[in-house]
């Protein structure tokens, strides 16, 4: 009986998650910009795809969980989408990783070249900011606050300096990778849950405790990328054994299989640690998408 009631529960779960991956993915056509261009289109290709939207969607439910409503948190939710788009297409490029999938499809380059994919992802880059700002239903103040997080957390000392570290591949200590995966993986991911809690007026106690859970989460979610990389199958969207192929070192390569499912671990229960210190004033969904993140199959 307890397991069929689990059941329905995960059932209801993964049907809201669906519910709300629909209406982001709606919000982001409708929000991002028509143009009859060849850079517009190539944009719209890899942001419209099929995808979990992660990001956004714990920016809304970290909203949503303070204060009962998402609405102020759905521009800065798109925006952090956009971004994440962005890096996908570059960090596919031949210059980084030179992948052929993304999202289970040909990626950004290979549909419109390698000159084109690069003006994609900077369009995306440049209007995550803009969509923020034009914002009416924020304030002044919020504006200039969510925009200092998101550039903090994508630029040069957050994502941008994770890749550049992916880039030089001189890893040769756990200690190096966590760094690595905390700048390149984690600033964002814990980005959006700084800035749902921003947007649901959060003191700073609360703020940092969101930063702590999104990167503690942030390492479990890269190290299950990496297993899931040796491991998963062709429903993960992406060529299997593509670190191995670049030589790139991940958890596994450095603590084994089994040595990078329980650091894996580790950094879960870390993860939920934190998030079960703070206080949230309605229902919400944060600990299932900290489970569905770190136990996906695809």
């Amino acid at each position: 009986m307890a397991s069929s009631a689990a059941e329905k529960s995960s059932e209801a779960f993964l049907a809201e998650l669906k519910s709300l991956q629909e209406e982001v993915g709606e919000a982001l056509k409708n929000h991002w910009v028509h143009l009859d261009s060849q850079v517009a289109k190539a944009a719209q290709y890899s942001l419209l795809l099929p995808s979990k939207r992660l990001r956004p969607i714990f920016c809304l439910e970290t909203a949503r969980a303070f204060s009962g409503s998402y609405d102020l948190a759905m521009a800065p939710a798109l925006s952090l989408e956009m971004i994440h788009t962005y890096s996908l297409i570059h960090d596919d490029l031949p210059s980084m990783d030179n992948d052929d999938l993304r999202r289970g499809k040909p990626t950004n380059h290979r549909v419109f070249g390698e000159a084109r994919a690069i003006l994609a992802g900077d369009a995306l880059l440049t209007y995550a900011f803009q969509i923020i700002s034009e914002d009416e239903k924020i304030s002044g103040e919020l504006k200039a606050r969510l925009i200092s997080e998101l550039a903090k957390a994508s630029g040069v000392l957050g994502m941008i300096l994770g890749q550049d570290l992916d880039i030089q591949n001189e890893v040769y200590h756990l200690e190096d990778l966590e760094r690595l995966h905390r700048l390149k993986t984690g600033a964002l991911l814990s980005c959006s849950l700084v800035m749902g809690g921003l947007c649901a007026s959060q003191p700073e106690m609360v703020i940092e405790k969101l930063r702590s859970f999104g990167l503690e989460m942030g390492l479990a979610f890269q190290i299950r990328d990496d297993v899931l990389d040796l491991e998963g199958d062709e429903k993960i969207g992406k060529p299997l054994r593509s670190d191995e192929r670049n030589s790139k070192a991940t958890y596994v390569s450095i603590l084994g299989l089994d040595g990078a499912k329980a650091e894996q671990r580790k950094w879960f229960e870390r993860a939920i640690e934190t998030l079960n210190s703070i206080e949230f004033r309605g229902p919400h969904r944060l600990h299932e998408l900290t489970h569905y993140v770190i136990d996906r199959c695809v």
